[in-house]
């Protein structure tokens, strides 16, 4: 493995390991859902967008929305790790007046291109910012990350459809498929699969990896669009709480805090992680 690749593992452990530290700070949050995106996003931030953290509004930059908006301490402790902001800042997740809120406000915190939260609103607003760069003919890209039972919306179908219509081949998607959602499995709630499928009928080019495999995920990346004139879905199949035995693939964890004993458990478990 790459000298850079194995530096993007160990951004991911640190994503997670400073996202569950929040929860547990904060006594809230979504700790499975931070934990099963975070090599994706260590991914996006350390191989993929072109930004300048020096400069957040740089109008050249890549942009990336959080769908899945629940995630934010994920995402907040990927943008400290990309230096938009001191990792010292983190310890203010979800004060009252933080600029670090239970979900990312694109007003108050640098990196954060979308106000998300409500499911089924990131993807509509990437699909805009990928129609403006078209308009500008300017070659920033969109990305965007949901959650798989965000895909139970239908505004983001109404979307879909229209970046296929669009020829958005500027604009990913990345569904964070863990399988689970608030209360039980997305397949139990109502049912995505076949999930490649559907995406392709929509007019999309489809490409689905392990979204803990950085090797992988960093391939399909370097090869955007996967389809020439059409937006791009990536399925990563990922494991929610990925890392920590006793969250992974549990649905309580969807929406629970860590006591002091399994957050000490949890951290050791992470520092090992492969």
């Amino acid at each position: 493995m790459q000298e850079t690749e194995i530096s993007v593992l160990e951004r991911a452990r640190r994503i997670r390991r400073r996202s569950l530290r929040m929860v547990h700070r904060a006594r809230m949050g979504h700790p499975g859902g931070d934990l099963s995106c975070a090599d994706i996003l260590a991914v996006l931030y350390f191989h993929v967008l072109r930004l300048r953290p020096e400069q957040p509004q740089d109008p050249h930059r890549d942009r990336f929305v959080l769908s899945k908006g629940h995630a934010s301490a994920a995402l907040y402790a990927a943008l400290a790790e990309r230096s938009f902001f001191p990792p010292a800042d983190l310890d203010t997740y979800m004060r009252p007046l933080s600029q670090l809120n239970g979900h990312p406000d694109r007003n108050k915190v640098p990196g954060v291109e979308a106000n998300t939260g409500p499911l089924g609103h990131g993807l509509p607003i990437a699909v805009g910012m990928a129609i403006a760069a078209k308009l500008d003919a300017a070659a920033w890209r969109t990305f965007v990350l949901t959650g798989d039972g965000e895909l139970q919306e239908g505004s983001n179908w109404e979307a879909i459809m229209a970046a296929a219509h669009m020829h958005l081949d500027n604009l990913t998607v990345v569904v964070d498929r863990n399988r689970l959602q608030q209360g039980d499995a997305t397949e139990k709630t109502i049912a995505l699969e076949p999930l490649a499928e559907r995406w392709r009928a929509f007019g999309w080019g489809v490409v689905e990896v392990d979204g803990h495999d950085v090797d992988a995920l960093i391939n399909v990346f370097d090869r955007l669009p996967v389809l020439d004139g059409r937006p791009t879905c990536v399925i990563a199949r990922t494991n929610k709480g990925r890392g920590v035995s006793f969250i992974e693939d549990r649905v309580e964890w969807h929406h629970r805090v860590p006591t002091d004993e399994e957050l000490a458990a949890a951290l050791v478990e992470l520092e090992g992680e492969e």
